[in-house]
């Protein structure tokens, strides 16, 4: 188990922290080559919906084969997008590499492999709790990384910081070596429970799977809105650049106490009480931040206060589909989940870009944004948590 969880813990540390910090990028390569915000936030909103699509495919693979082939692809599709970002020209080729490389990438190296293989190799009683801690490490990544990345862009220059990252990404390769699953790859034969079709009718005709779902989409809405647009928000309001990197730090540093707390409080307590609460207090906090006047002591406890909540609807929301489905098509379901955690991402980095380049400001995308955090609380509540009961198969 262990082994299992430093090595998944590492890829997530490599693959959430280097796109978390995506948004340091937005304003040096847009001014340098001219390109409008809404060039850039298109695609970033590409690669959250190529994340999505193929994070379904490469669940499907995963739950079949293992996740080592998966995350080996993954990784050289990573390295491939961040050299090919900083080598593009025009906004197409940036899009086909920043946007749908560096999505197809992430499908293979972050969360809904991870945790397919942790499902599979960690009893039930431990699960939630294993998730939090792969969950927590992707916000050590984003706490570790980020700075890195905004030292590397002032030191080296943006494209040259990119093809560093194009590097580093690479150890996920020897990492991957720590999630095989001898027992699980080639073993195309053996019985199963269920196949993939049965699983997903399954799945779609449950109304919980599809609130958990619907919740996710608001997730991916607001942290990715925050994540890419607020470096551009504060320097707007003049604050300096630091002040965007040391807040996106604090996101992921206290996200690792968040995401790890809410991996251990699902263990004891019922996981839609905990989501709902969650998706409620980002719309209290996202008030508050937005009523007090802008400083940057107001940001780092926006962010600290936001990073809490960040991520710590992953391990939650992920444990609840594990425990009404079981673990036989994990990966494939949590894919389906993150596909709408996607779609949301791809409307709030494209909106913040979109509504800001027509109306000089991004207060409708924030409005927005508590709007969805209210729903996203309503509708977790009614989530049943049982796990399903199926009539045997039949021969």
């Amino acid at each position: 188990m262990m082994q299992v969880l430093l090595c998944g813990g590492a890829v997530v540390t490599l693959s959430m922290g280097i796109r978390h910090g995506f948004g340091l990028w937005l304003q040096p390569i847009t001014q340098e080559m001219g390109w409008s915000r809404e060039s850039f936030a298109m695609a970033i909103a590409i690669q959250n919906i190529a994340w999505g699509i193929m994070g379904i495919f490469a669940g499907m693979v995963a739950d079949r084969f293992g996740a080592f082939r998966v995350l080996l692809a993954g990784a050289a599709a990573y390295a491939l997008g961040l050299a090919g970002m900083a080598l593009s020209s025009t906004p197409l080729w940036f899009a086909l590499t920043a946007g749908l490389l560096i999505g197809v990438a992430q499908a293979g190296t972050t969360y809904a492999v991870v945790f397919g293989v942790l499902g599979r190799q960690i009893p039930a009683a431990r699960r939630s709790w294993a998730m939090g801690v792969i969950a927590a490490t992707g916000s050590f990544g984003q706490f570790f990384m980020v700075p890195v990345e905004g030292a590397l862009i002032a030191q080296i220059g943006w494209s040259n910081a990119l093809l560093v990252l194009a590097m580093l990404v690479l150890i996920i390769v020897p990492l991957a070596f720590g999630l095989r699953e001898p027992g699980l790859a080639g073993r195309s034969s053996a019985p199963r429970e269920q196949s993939v079709a049965q699983a997903v009718t399954e799945a779609f005709r449950t109304p919980s799977f599809l609130l958990l779902t619907a919740g996710y989409f608001v997730c991916g809405f607001q942290v990715m809105f925050i994540g890419v647009h607020m470096p551009s928000y504060l320097k707007d309001y003049g604050l300096a650049p630091h002040v965007a990197s040391y807040s996106l730090a604090l996101v992921g540093l206290f996200n690792i106490f968040g995401t790890y707390l809410a991996g251990n409080l699902g263990q004891h307590f019922p996981k839609r009480y905990l989501l709902a609460g969650i998706y409620l207090a980002r719309s209290v906090v996202t008030v508050a931040f937005l009523l007090v006047p802008l400083s940057p002591w107001s940001v780092y406890a926006f962010s600290a206060a936001m990073g809490f909540l960040w991520l710590s609807t992953v391990p939650l929301t992920n444990a609840t589909v594990a425990q009404i489905f079981g673990v036989q098509h994990l990966s494939m379901l949590g894919g389906f989940v993150f596909f709408s955690h996607q779609v949301g991402s791809f409307l709030g980095v494209w909106l913040g870009g979109y509504l800001y380049d027509r109306s000089g400001s991004y207060d409708i995308v924030w409005y927005l944004s508590i709007a969805l955090g209210i729903f996203a609380a309503l509708i977790n509540l009614p989530v049943r948590e049982a796990a399903l009961q199926r009539r045997p198969l039949a021969a």
